[in-house]
This record gives C-alpha cells, structure tokens and sequence, in this order.
C-alpha cells in the first residue's frame, strides 16, 4: 500500500486482524494491549521498523510505561507535537490566570478597605440624620430644654480658644466663646447621638441629643440651611458665639454642611417657661404665678434682653414663654435669640402659628428685620402671659375677640368703669402687680417710638422689686380675676 510513517498507538479492544506488511513504515512498533497479539507476519516487509513483535530491538529506548507508552520518537510524531505545544499553552495559560487571580485579590481587598472606611464614615452622618429625622414625625412640643456640662476638649483644639474639628465628607464642628467653658466631645460624638424632639418653630426643630458617654447638648436643627450666605453665616454665628451672661442659654457650638446647619447649645433639664406657667396644656390657661416670682423672672428676662440690645444692631427677633429656659436655680435665661437672620426671606407664616401674637403689629410680616423696640412689644406680651397665666395664642382671640394686651386693656377698663376695687384683701401685692401691668402695657403700644427701651424697662421692674416686701400669704398669688 506504500504506507509511511510510524505506526500510531492503536489499542482497541475490538482490533481483531491486522496487516501492515511490505511498506515503508518506519520506527518502534507500539507496546500495546492490541498490537502485541499480531507476529512478525503483519509487520514484515518494512526495513526500518524495529520491536518486540518482529525480534528487533530498537536503538532508542522507550521511557514510557509499558502499558501506556505514547510514541517512540515525540520529535517525528505530528500528534506529540501538537501535545507538546499543547501542555505548553496550558502552563501559560495557568500561569496568567494565577497572576490574575492575585492581582484581582489584591484589588478586591483594596476597594473593600476603602469602602470600610467611607462606610464608618456615611454610617456616622447616617446615624446623625436618621436620628433626628427618625422622631420629626411627632406632635409639635413648645418646651425647648437644654443642660449642659464640662470637662476636656476632645479634637484638635490644641489650647486655643473654642475649637475645631473636621471630617472628610461630613462637614465642620466649631466650637464658639471665649474658653469659658471646654467641650468634651468631637463631630462623631454629636452626630451618633441619639435625638428626641424638644420643639418646632419657624427657625427648625429643637432636639435633645444624648451622646453615648451621656452628656447631653440641645440642637437646633435649622430648618433652611441656604440662608443666609456661608461667610454671612459664619460671621454672625461668631457674634452670638460670644455672648456670655447668666441670663442667656450660650450657643456653644455649630454645625455647617452644604445642606445642614446646627447649633449646639446646653441643655436644660428644668424645662421652659412655658411648661411652668401653663404645664402639660398647650393651649387654655394656667395658674398665675406668685408675684414675687413675677418679679424675679420679668428681672431675668429684662437683665437678659438688655444685654443683647447692647450689642448694636442685635435683637432677639423671637422672644417667647417657650424660648426662655429655667437655669439650675430656675433663673429664667433666653434662648434662640439673633436667628432671624437665618430665616427664608420668601417664606411665609400661619397667621395662627402660636410666635405671631408675640409679635409687634409692624414686624408681623415675617419679611421685616426685627428691632429692638419690636424685642420690648414681645416682652411686654411675655409679661402679661406671666401675669395673668393666658396663652396668647388663636384660642384667646377667638375666646374674647382679641389679643392679649387689647384683652387686658378692656378688662382693666371695666374695672375703671364699673368701680370695682381690685383688690383681693392685700393691697401691697396688688399695688406690685399693678406696676408690672403698667410696665407691660407701656411694653405693648403700638406705636413703636411710644415703648420704653430696655434699659427704662429693667430700672422699673428693679424699682417695683425694691419697694416689695416679702410676704408668706399663701393667698398672696395674683388676682383671680386674670384667671377667669
């Protein structure tokens, strides 16, 4: 048949004759199961073929498993070739996906490190946000507290006066005042901190915030952080940041992101002032107070509002019973005052929304800057509330047609009218609750130029406190008539 070559590996079971005789095949016969059954008769006739089939020996010895062999000369064998060539790229091949593999690892371990650390990162401000949006889902409280606490400064404040601590990504604390008083605790500490509502006003949202150590700040959560300009912003927070007195609730630090805006002040934990006058009833009315505590929270407040008036152009532009805190000897101290420069200037207020009667009649369009004599108008509102133990909320103007200072003004005028002696049986009390009705109604004119300034208003309260003399009546409280 003139066949050439060597003869393949052929080990079929079912290979039953066989005859490759007188050809030109050359090379070892394969040791296989099939092939060593054949003699020398099928492989004659083919000069260079060399094996144990036909008693000659080759002169290359097999290496290969007697069972198993592959080929006696790998280099003139196509198929051994192809094999070569084929182990060889499987080396490759594994030795480029091991690389693979070890660069993919090492890539995987790297992304996950720094999602590690972005994820502490958002799970900070996460727990921050969600805490305080997690509770806004609650009824409006009037109460805003606040306490407080000292110890060492925690953070990069290196000595200085106030503070400063940043996180990439999350926005900057800083601490404000003169180093009166250190704060121990950093960002991280502020925004995991677990929040309850306090209150909710035209100026944002009033949280207590408990931090894990367990000292406690209140927060006011601005309710428009676009408002005023960053370095606007910056520059008037310093200014309130400074005001120290024994009189006003000190704002101790801030908060500025690009869409959030804290402020961070001590906590009270006696409540406010207007939990003491009307209790757990938000609207209706309480119980007047004692006069002689009359005399002591109108000085307060009046002490207070002075010393902001006497920074220029400075107001506190929303002064309200839910705005004043009692201190740890229930001194009573201002808060939320200079805010209203962070009001929307397009936004627009409830006509019925509990701030608007404390308002004067030329600042109740919220769009108007606030002034000091409109500071007096609200503290004289303040004041009768404090006397007379009203709300001067919708409930009074639709329960007697008219606001505080009109109502008390028409009733005073019955009195005058009918002859009726005011009096309840001690005339050394009711002659001091008539002066500090006087002082507030001069609080409460319409015309602006016709109100007293602040400093007028303190010497006539301290002149009313002076002439008092303390009385342990128990039947000494204000007149029942206010309450009727």
């Amino acid at each position: 048949n003139s066949f050439n070559g060597t003869l393949p590996a052929l080990n079929q079971t079912s290979l039953r004759f066989f005859n490759v005789s007188n050809n030109q095949l050359h090379g070892q016969i394969p040791v296989t199961p099939a092939l060593v059954r054949f003699n020398l008769s099928s492989f004659s006739g083919n000069i260079d073929l060399c094996g144990e089939q036909i008693g000659s020996p080759c002169r290359t010895i097999n290496l290969g498993p007697a069972m198993s062999p592959i080929y006696p000369n790998s280099s003139s064998n196509p198929t051994s070739k192809n094999h070569s060539r084929l182990i060889k790229i499987l080396i490759v091949s594994c030795i480029g996906g091991l690389a693979l593999l070890l660069i993919s690892v090492f890539l995987v371990r790297f992304i996950s490190k720094r999602r590690r650390g972005k994820g502490k990162e958002n799970d900070v401000k996460s727990k921050g946000v969600v805490s305080v949006e997690g509770v806004e889902g609650g009824g409006e409280a009037l109460d805003g507290g606040g306490g407080g606490g000292s110890g060492g400064m925690r953070g990069n404040n290196s000595g200085k006066q106030g503070g400063f601590w940043e996180a990439e990504g999350l926005g900057s604390l800083v601490f404000l005042g003169t180093g009166d008083q250190q704060m121990n605790y950093s960002l991280e500490d502020l925004l995991k901190a677990s929040a309850e509502t306090l209150g909710r006003g035209t100026m944002g949202s009033t949280y207590k915030a408990v931090m894990e150590s367990g000292f406690i700040v209140t927060v006011k959560r601005l309710k428009d952080a676009r408002y005023p300009r960053l370095e606007e912003f910056k520059r008037h927070v310093d200014l309130i940041g400074r005001l120290r007195h024994p009189n006003l609730v000190p704002l101790r630090a801030y908060f500025q992101a690009k869409e959030e805006r804290l402020l961070v002040y001590d906590y009270f934990p006696n409540g406010s002032l207007f939990s003491l006058i009307h209790g757990t009833r938000i609207c209706g009315g309480g119980k007047p107070l004692h006069w002689t505590s009359c005399l002591k929270i109108a000085e307060d407040l009046a002490t207070g509002l002075l010393y902001i008036h006497q920074n220029p152009g400075l107001t506190h532009g929303n002064l309200k019973s839910s705005n004043v805190l009692l201190g740890p000897d229930f001194e009573s101290c201002l808060t939320d005052y200079g805010l209203t420069i962070f009001r929307d200037p397009d936004s627009v207020e409830d006509p019925g929304a509990a701030t608007f009667f404390y308002r004067a009649p030329e600042c109740r369009d919220i769009r108007k800057s606030s002034t000091q004599p409109a500071d007096v108008y609200s503290f004289g509102v303040l004041l009768l509330e404090l006397l007379t133990g009203k709300t001067p909320f919708q409930d009074l103007v639709q329960e007697h047609g008219s606001d505080i200072p009109r109502w008390v003004k028409s009733v005073r005028e019955e009195e005058t009218d009918s002859g009726d002696d005011p009096n309840s049986g001690n005339e050394a009390s009711e002659g001091k609750l008539q002066a500090l009705l006087n002082i507030a109604m001069a609080c409460v004119a319409i015309a602006p130029d016709n109100r007293p300034a602040m400093r007028e208003v303190l010497k006539m309260i301290r002149d009313v406190r002076a002439e008092a003399q303390v009385s342990s009546n128990s039947s000494d409280h204000s007149p029942g008539r206010w309450s009727d």
